[in-house]
């Protein structure tokens, strides 16, 4: 089996797959308050995604986690679940999700195969985070945390966004939410994709060392070996099972280990998240459909585009135009 391996020696085992660029949330660091959505055409189908998945699994990648935008918001993602979890050599399916949906799809999502939830969660107080959010509900939010214990889910980890002065004064408060559910948390540093007009990037960055320094005035962090193939670096306490993360893509760049890959919900396969390196795998699926030999081909030759590092700033500056809902988490 060809192993997928980049020109800096390092091996892919993990890729991200977006499902939609749709989401019922307009989170002020993730999109535009007044989003345009790609037509449908454009869109891979359910089929071309399985294919999209199966090819990856053949190269040896054992991690892939689904994505938006909102993946639960996709008709059909259930049914697909279930075919991309039944792939041979896949060791684990994850799915980044904002919750809202989860009481209706939890059950159906473990049994298809699913063994992984990250639910975004940036506030606990509902006035803020309908601001932050634009749109949600975090009642919703809270009861499908629930949905997802209710259905055997394990390890769900908790993923909060912390912006200087709109609500670092949580952080404490969001991993004492964490220990008494029996969640884990990982906190992350903002990433300038997108254009947002709701506040300035530069003003608003809040580093994975503060937050860490914040966290320590309450519980002791004791360092981890653990891995989810992520960039998560985790923490232990010595009085709880729950685990803190922190994904700091610019004060610990981790660009040195990176395993990963994304495909867009366009069929772009991208090699870094803070560069434009990409193929488009939508017109191999389409011109040879259901064949996965020209697909694997063309994602080994990739590997050569994959770049040593990004170069995110802190200062405001928007280093990739694409929004995060385009990407996926």
């Amino acid at each position: 089996m060809t192993a997928l391996i980049d020109d800096f020696s390092r091996r892919v085992r993990y890729v991200r797959i977006s499902v939609t660029d749709r989401c019922d949330f307009r989170c002020v660091y993730c999109m535009s308050e007044e989003m345009t959505f790609l037509p449908r055409a454009q869109v891979l189908t359910l089929e071309e995604l399985e294919q999209v998945a199966r090819a990856f699994t053949e190269l040896g990648v054992e991690k892939i986690r689904l994505t938006g935008g909102e993946p639960l918001v996709r008709q059909g993602v259930d049914g697909l679940v279930e075919r991309i979890g039944g792939l041979p050599g896949l060791r684990e399916l994850a799915m980044t999700t904002n919750g809202a949906s989860l009481r209706k799809h939890a059950v159906a999502l473990k049994r298809g195969g699913l063994s992984r939830l990250n639910i975004s969660l940036d506030s606990l107080d509902p006035e803020r985070f309908r601001r932050l959010t634009r749109t949600g509900d975090l009642a919703k939010v809270i009861d499908g945390i629930h949905a997802a214990q209710d259905a055997g889910f394990e390890r769900i980890k908790l993923n909060a966004v912390v912006l200087k002065g709109r609500n670092d004064d949580e952080i404490l408060d969001l991993v004492d939410f964490a220990r008494a559910e029996g969640l884990d948390i990982s906190f992350i540093e903002e990433m300038p994709l997108g254009d947002v007009s709701d506040h300035s990037r530069g003003e608003t960055f809040y580093s994975s060392d503060a937050v860490q320094a914040r966290i320590e005035t309450r519980h002791a962090l004791l360092p981890s070996a653990e891995s989810s193939l992520g960039p998560s670096r985790y923490f232990r306490m010595h009085d709880s099972d729950s685990r803190i993360g922190f994904i700091s893509p610019h004060s610990h760049n981790f660009c040195s280990t990176c395993n990963r890959v994304r495909v867009t919900v366009e069929g772009r396969l991208l090699l870094c998240l803070g560069n434009e390196h990409s193929v488009d795998l939508r017109h191999t699926l389409r011109r040879y459909p259901g064949e996965l030999e020209p697909l694997k081909e063309q994602i080994v030759a990739a590997m050569a585009l994959k770049p040593e590092r990004h170069h995110f700033t802190t200062d405001g500056d928007v280093q990739v135009v694409r929004f995060m809902n385009m990407t996926g988490g």
